[in-house]
């Protein structure tokens, strides 16, 4: 058959969400210089982390994005069965993910939060505002999954320690810390010049400043929470990531949480949630046909 011939196949909503979920946290894994975290720079806080770690992990999880947005459509409506079927579905990404990271947890909690997001876009993709999301993606979180591990989690048990909003509780409610923190200052710091990295930098010091990290408190208890939270606002108030001002209290950040071992992993979770939701916002499943 001449070359001139070949049509390739039009790419499928499950699949370009898929796509999307992947960038998301490939891009949070690349962004630079995050406090205490992997990055372009280095391993931050961890020791069984690297750059190259990440994104074979976020590679990995490419078929669990698009099987549960693939049961999203075949769904078609929020209910447990569509909330067991993409707990089922995450609890296998997880098992790939591991193999891959050869058993080190990488994106535990992008699987969740991204999952959640992934499949309400699939539920209505003409439907993809911020508010819309969040809230199809928190409906699912309510309900409770008969299949799912009883056992807590090492987030689980920190944020009942700590009276802290763990993981589950964020999505249920709806991300309250993407759309009232990071959204909101990532666009600022778009509408004020600061440039892409800067902006998204400044939307994950946003979500550190008053999220209960259970990945921090675990790490380094309340004395790391308290120095991620302030040191994040410190660095904002001093005019965020783009300003030398700001730039310096980024390095001090950085520099305290390494020495506290704490590595604030559930923000960074966030942001990846962040910058997925804001690409749909931007309305690229529409523009690429995807709908």
């Amino acid at each position: 058959m001449h070359a001139l011939n070949l049509h390739t196949r039009p790419v499928s909503l499950s699949e370009r969400l898929a796509d999307f979920a992947v960038d998301a946290l490939i891009d949070e894994a690349d962004l630079s210089p995050k406090p205490a975290l992997v990055d372009r720079r280095g391993n931050g806080a961890h020791t069984d982390l690297h750059l190259g770690l990440m994104h074979a992990s976020a590679l990995s999880l490419w078929p669990t994005f698009n099987a549960m947005a693939e049961a999203a459509q075949a769904s078609g409506a929020i209910g447990l069965p569509l909330r067991e079927a993409i707990g089922r579905i995450g609890r296998e990404g997880e098992q790939a993910m591991l193999v891959t990271t050869q058993g080190v947890n990488t994106h535990r909690g992008g699987i969740w939060a991204l999952g959640l997001l992934v499949t309400a876009a699939a539920l209505e993709p003409g439907n993809v505002s911020a508010s819309a999301l969040s809230l199809r993606a928190a409906r699912l979180a309510l309900l409770e999954d008969r299949f799912a591990a009883k056992t807590a989690s090492h987030g689980t048990q920190v944020a009942q320690q700590y009276g802290a909003r763990g993981a589950r509780e964020e999505a249920q409610l709806g991300f309250p810390s993407v759309l009232l923190r990071g959204l909101p200052q990532l666009k600022r710091s778009r509408a004020a010049g600061h440039g892409e990295q800067n902006a998204r930098l400044d939307a994950l010091l946003a979500i550190m400043t008053h999220l209960g990290d259970t990945c921090v408190l675990y790490r380094a208890g309340l004395a790391g929470l308290e120095a991620m939270q302030s040191g994040a606002q410190a660095v904002l108030d001093a005019g965020g990531s783009a300003s030398l001002p700001g730039r310096r209290r980024l390095h001090a950040l950085d520099e305290q949480l390494l020495q506290l071992n704490a590595s604030p992993g559930g923000a960074a979770d966030l942001l990846a949630a962040c910058l997925l939701i804001d690409r749909l916002e931007q309305g690229e499943l529409r523009d690429q046909g995807a709908y």
